[in-house]
């Protein structure tokens, strides 16, 4: 995909991501509190969930961005933008609930020891750091630090399929809470 196409595209999945996730919090409390037949999490872990993954995703966000940044001062990015290839079919795939198996690490896992209210703060300031450094690296810089993500097989991944990545794994926690909501309405 072409970096003038991937930019923008990256900016719209974080932002209509991160829209859609708010829009969970003004949802009745009994909602959030619903606990599924499955035994899964409810709404509200979900959301505190996407919160300390994105905590996690964007440190190595934030240290790529820097090391891209730093390769992008003596390193020929024209010739660099030619051979990057967009990994979109793996990435793509985190998007969707249930697509794959993965045991997260456990401090992923919601303690419940945030209010709702502090998860969407963190993840409105957490929105705020997707699009800053995406804004750091306007012209394909984000192609030239790797590092290995082991979700899903994908292997080595740049800055900018990280940010990627972090907006489809929000996507992947929309599906579970409507998920949890359709039980919640046949429940009633």
């Amino acid at each position: 995909m072409d970096i003038n196409a991937l930019i923008p595209k990256i900016d719209s999945l974080l932002n209509t991501t991160f829209e859609a996730i708010d829009t969970w919090f003004e949802k009745e409390e009994a909602l959030r509190q619903y606990k599924p037949a499955s035994g899964g999490w409810i709404i509200n872990q979900i959301l505190e969930h996407i919160a300390l993954t994105n905590h996690y995703l964007l440190i190595l966000i934030e240290k790529g961005t820097r090391k891209a940044l730093q390769n992008a001062a003596k390193t020929d990015l024209r010739e660099a933008l030619t051979s990057h290839v967009f990994h979109a079919e793996k990435l793509n795939e985190i998007g969707i609930h249930q697509s794959f198996g993965w045991v997260r690490p456990a401090h992923m896992e919601p303690t419940g020891g945030k209010l709702p209210g502090e998860v969407r703060i963190m993840l409105k300031t957490q929105l705020a750091q997707c699009l800053g450094f995406l804004s750091e690296m306007p012209n394909g810089e984000g192609v030239l630090h790797s590092t290995t993500m082991t979700v899903n097989g994908l292997g080595k991944i740049n800055v900018y399929e990280y940010l990627f990545f972090l907006g489809q794994h929000g996507q992947r926690h929309l599906t579970q809470m409507e998920k949890v909501a359709a039980e919640f309405n046949l429940s009633k």
